[in-house]
């Protein structure tokens, strides 16, 4: 018979590694992942159909300059609008057998089995999580969460992100430009960031990106035209940080991601890019099921939601840096 305290032995593992602050704990692998998962670009929902931004997109037309007595422009001018997108699930399970369990408690007195596999199942849900955040959602059937390559396009001008057409609407583009190394490797790929910066920026000094991530390959190349003397790298503390090194681009933070597509180089911040999800439904862990024609014990592990945009014009990507 399946130890009766099992569950709750179970939840209390899987509760130290993820707690009620999982951002704390698990975002060391995968650095998209690192800034998904931090206060401001995680952001819960209470429910909903769909995972909806409203969105500010016209100037009114009617402020400007009138003569004396002139009749004002009273014409009805929509200014609002909202960006909606699909809840996405990822889900898993983390399995093992009565007699793993026995031999686990035997061997140890622990559960230590228990725990290794909980840890795997939740490393195997960061990276499918992470994975799926640098696509462009039409991977598994278009169950696959809308990433980085549908928000943050290398071809702006055309598609349909949020229900909303950017081929139509120009507002709702992102930037881009192209960084082509030339015969000295990656000499313009910083002219490339800082045109992409500027324009995430709008002359702005509250949104600008805060962040930046690229290949491995790419990252070394912008780490290589540094100035030795140039302060542009910041280590992280705290739990949560970064092992190693970030290398600053004015005020966002670098790094690189091996799942990240190669030749590009994405900036974003926590206003425009958001990780939404369902209350409750952040890496939930479900209370362990014995089926009932089997001696196994079952562990459902699930997140509901999905990454989306309400400002694509401040994200950015330099794209075909080859």
């Amino acid at each position: 018979m399946a130890d009766p305290n099992l569950g709750e032995v179970a939840a209390s593992v899987w509760e130290q590694k993820i707690g009620t602050k999982p951002d704390d704990n698990i975002f060391e692998s995968h650095a998209l992942f690192h800034f998904l998962g931090k206060k401001g670009f995680k952001e819960e929902a209470d429910g909903g159909r769909l995972i909806e931004h409203s969105l500010e997109f016209v100037i009114n037309s009617t402020f400007k300059s009138y003569s004396e007595l002139e009749v004002l422009d009273t014409s009805r001018i929509t200014v609002f609008d909202a960006a909606r997108y699909d809840w996405k699930i990822n889900a898993g399970t983390v399995v093992y057998s009565e007699l793993e369990r026995l031999r686990a408690q035997a061997a140890s007195g622990k559960f230590d089995l228990i725990a290794e596999k909980l840890e795997n199942g939740r490393m195997s849900h960061t990276d499918a999580i992470n994975n799926q955040a640098w696509s462009d959602g039409t991977g598994n059937s278009s169950k696959d969460l809308g990433g980085l390559q549908l928000l943050i396009a290398t071809a702006p001008t055309t598609g349909t992100v949020g229900q909303i057409n950017r081929a139509t609407f120009s507002f709702w583009r992102n930037q881009q430009t192209s960084g082509a190394k030339t015969t000295t490797a990656f000499d313009n790929l910083r002219a490339s960031m800082r045109t992409v910066y500027n324009l995430c920026s709008r002359g702005g000094i509250e949104e600008t990106p805060m962040a930046w991530i690229t290949t491995r390959t790419v990252f070394e190349g912008f780490e290589g035209l540094l100035i030795a003397n140039e302060r542009f790298s910041s280590k992280e503390s705290g739990e949560g940080a970064f092992k190693n090194d970030v290398l600053m681009f004015k005020g966002a933070k670098g790094s690189y991601d091996e799942d990240a597509p190669s030749g590009n180089l994405y900036f974003f911040n926590n206003k425009a890019l958001k990780f939404v999800y369902l209350r409750g439904g952040w890496f939930k862990m479900y209370p362990k099921v014995d089926p009932s024609n089997q001696l196994s014990n079952v562990h459902k592990v699930a997140t509901f939601g999905n990454l989306s945009t309400g400002n694509a014009r401040r994200l950015g990507v330099v794209s075909a840096i080859t």
